[in-house]
């Protein structure tokens, strides 16, 4: 089953915001994102810490899935889970390509459904900023949540087709759209409106070439 044929409803139903922080001193980027979905949130919480729901909407993961236990997802970061208040929230780090950043995850209830906002903290780079802006996470995250309502809709997703989707007409469509999103975010946080947008195309190019057609360096 394809993640979606309605590319532009789904990037819609996420809110996303840009601002600036400061941790050990030196200053990070935020990137927030928020989506609601129809689901309780005793399910929402447990398909986000279940170690066996997990991989049926993002990656396989393995660890202690406790707080001060550490954690693996498959081929992508790997943490220590900081902070756990069920059905309301939790903290990880998150550690990748060596450096190590900072999720919070805060559930609410709204509507009869669920809130959910996720916070990814980090020291960035300047240039790196400059290059890629927030879609080099954003659109992840984006995907990640996308999968998450997926599931919790009772969607099967076989994960190789998932791991496709951002080559298909669709999956580039809402690439594109999530990344439009994210350079507006970041516009609202006082980035220059032309480079936030050149930086998001970037990252939209990154995520929808396939390995063998993109160019070397």
């Amino acid at each position: 089953m394809t993640l979606t044929s309605d590319p532009v409803h789904a990037a819609g139903l996420v809110a996303r915001e840009i601002r600036g922080g400061t941790r050990d001193g030196r200053p990070t980027k935020i990137a927030i994102a928020r989506r609601r979905y129809a689901a309780e949130r005793p399910d929402v919480w447990d398909a986000l810490t279940n170690a066996e729901r997990i991989p049926r909407w993002f990656l396989p993961i393995s660890g202690d899935l406790v707080v001060g236990g550490q954690y693996q997802l498959e081929g992508n970061a790997s943490g220590v889970v900081e902070r756990c208040a069920e059905p309301e929230s939790f903290a990880v780090t998150w550690e990748f390509n060596g450096q190590v950043s900072w999720v919070q995850v805060h559930l609410g209830e709204a509507d009869g459904g669920t809130t959910l906002e996720l916070v990814h903290e980090a020291h960035v780079d300047p240039d790196l900023w400059a290059q890629f802006g927030p879609g080099a996470v954003g659109i992840g995250w984006d995907l990640a949540l996308l999968g998450l309502g997926q599931h919790l809709a009772g969607a099967a997703l076989d994960p190789a087709e998932g791991a496709a989707w951002p080559l298909s007409p669709d999956g580039t469509r809402f690439v594109r759209l999530a990344g439009e999103g994210w350079a507006q975010a970041a516009i609202g946080d006082d980035d220059d409106p032309e480079q936030a947008r050149a930086a998001a195309a970037r990252t939209v190019a990154f995520y929808t070439t396939a390995p063998e057609e993109a160019p070397e360096g």
